[in-house]
């Protein structure tokens, strides 16, 4: 992890300590993933769009397996098209991109 990605690490969990009461365990769970990723989440999205532009319509950063086992999911709309697009969030490498326009919301 570099000296920027550290810091900005340290900042968000030092912000997060002091506003505890108010936020929730979902909130707890995506700065704790967030800490661990090496690839920005500008950065991770950039890589989506080269892969297939279009607008993203949902985001994450979750565990799954592939990988380093912790991705950027994106749901990117071009169309009628809708495709999930998947980056490793600690090296960049695109980890999947698939036709899920059956599965849209």
């Amino acid at each position: 992890m570099s000296k920027r990605n550290l810091a900005c690490a340290i900042m968000v969990a030092a912000g997060l300590m002091l506003a505890a009461p108010l936020l929730s365990a979902q909130t707890w769970r995506a700065a704790e993933l967030a800490a661990q990723a090496s690839i920005s989440l500008q950065q991770a999205r950039a890589i989506a769009l080269k892969a297939f532009p279009g607008k993203i319509v949902k985001q994450e950063l979750e565990h799954e397996q592939g990988g380093s086992g912790l991705r950027y999911s994106f749901d990117i709309r071009h169309g009628k098209l809708v495709h999930e697009v998947g980056v490793d969030a600690k090296t960049g490498k695109l980890l999947e991109n698939s036709d899920d326009s059956n599965n849209s919301d």
